[in-house]
């Protein structure tokens, strides 16, 4: 009894002592139970306050439970994570992209989340393939944060305003580069074309490639394309900027491939290549209606160029002191209705049936345009490819600096692409 009596003082005396430093104004320590997360994000600012109000509903459902967002454009996403991952700092909640998983999976930065499943992670009616995105090597490390596939967003009202048709979904590449020289010249505007130089984007090359029955990678993770596949890429793009049917080096040179530097934001093209999940951010930034259709088609007797893929998934830092609550995290955005309800589709449409079903009564105009171009697609597009190697995210950069060369004449299309595949081969080789 008197133990008892003790270590009652003990806990009145340490209370009274919180209480003075709380009255003093000084900063009271953390409780044990308190968890504080970090989370780390790319995107717009569309994005940023979808986050942080999901992030808000999840702290006042879970008292002592603090998340820290921070968020970058993607380019500057990458090599900051980078620099964390090295210094082991990384975030605990990390979202990650699909082309940069096996990156950083297999130098263990990662958690594997399979012992989550199911008791943490509720994430079963996503089905296998939405699930089975988010491995490497047959365990879990990446959870779908939605279903996406690439597209052209153009703008519909500026088209109908200067009397020129909307772009097709079953349009060649040839009949979207004429297009867009009508475009130009129908819209009398200096400094405007229908498309942008797309030539640097890799999931525009990608497409192209897989048309030709070919791939962007082999299942092994190597370059699957050739000098003369590359030649022909870059040369389409060569020739239309000749025509002066798409921007000029010096103007396409502004888009630091951000929503908000892209050549439809910047005024200078009608159509650009994104991702179907990114139509809510393109349309805050532009004044008049968006739309929707597919990447042109290769033509006749052409394969799919497109596929569905998780537009984004969150992971874990392998040296998260709070993993199992980071996990509690991310299945709280992909399976909790408010949640759901808040992030609508704008990173993709949920790949949860369930939650699908929960949102799509809320959606407004925009975001069922989403919905619906993913309807649309679905048995339109091919097999989702293997995750791409380690250093697939820094080839992907490569491709838009050695088409910025081509563009401004510094090397002709078959010496950037001679100069392509060489530092692709010696960035997986050095992977």
């Amino acid at each position: 009894m008197a133990t008892l009596i003790t270590n009652r003082r003990q806990v009145l005396k340490a209370g009274a002592a919180l209480g003075g430093l709380a009255a003093s104004g000084l900063s009271m320590p953390a409780l044990a139970q308190d968890k504080r997360l970090r989370m780390f994000w790319w995107g717009s600012k569309e994005r940023a306050d979808r986050t942080s109000k999901v992030n808000k509903l999840y702290e006042a459902a879970h008292p002592g439970v603090s998340i820290n967002g921070e968020t970058l454009g993607w380019s500057d996403y990458w090599p900051r994570l980078a620099t964390q991952t090295a210094g082991r700092n990384a975030p605990d909640v990390i979202q990650m992209d699909y082309r940069y998983i096996v990156e950083y999976a297999r130098r263990g930065a990662l958690l594997p989340l399979d012992d989550y499943m199911p008791s943490v992670l509720k994430i079963e009616d996503f089905g296998k393939p939405a699930i089975d995105c988010g491995r490497v090597e047959g365990k879990l490390y990446g959870i779908n944060l939605g279903v996406n596939s690439t597209t052209k967003v153009y703008d519909a009202e500026t088209l109908q305003q200067i009397g020129v048709e909307e772009p097709h979904w079953d349009w060649t590449w040839a009949e979207y580069g004429d297009w867009s020289l009508r475009v130009a010249q129908a819209s009398k505007r200096d400094g405007y074309w229908g498309i942008e130089d797309s030539g640097g984007i890799e999931a525009a090359l990608e497409c192209w490639l897989r048309q030709q029955g070919k791939a962007l990678y082999t299942a092994d993770g190597k370059p699957a394309f050739d000098v003369q596949d590359v030649t022909g890429w870059l040369g389409f793009w060569h020739e239309l900027r000749q025509k002066k049917a798409i921007p000029p080096a010096d103007i396409q040179a502004l888009d630091k491939q951000t929503p908000e530097t892209n050549m439809l934001a910047q005024g200078h093209a009608a159509s650009i290549q994104t991702n179907s999940n990114q139509l809510v951010a393109h349309q805050v930034l532009s004044k008049t209606k968006l739309k929707l259709t597919m990447q042109p088609s290769g033509g006749p007797g052409s394969k799919p160029g497109q596929y569905m893929k998780p537009s984004m998934l969150f992971s874990i830092a392998a040296r998260s002191q709070n993993a199992e609550e980071a996990a509690r995290v991310a299945n709280f955005y992909v399976t909790d209705p408010e949640a759901g309800k808040v992030l609508g589709v704008e990173r993709g449409v949920p790949a949860s049936k369930t939650l699908r079903d929960t949102v799509a009564p809320t959606l407004d105009e925009l975001s069922r345009a989403m919905l619906d171009y993913i309807s649309f697609v679905t048995d339109k597009v091919g097999e989702l490819p293997p995750s791409p190697p380690k250093g697939a995210g820094e080839i992907n950069f490569l491709l838009k600096r050695i088409n910025e060369q081509v563009g401004f004449e510094q090397s002709s299309p078959a010496e950037g692409a001679k100069q392509f595949v060489d530092e692709a081969n010696s960035i997986i080789d050095r992977g």
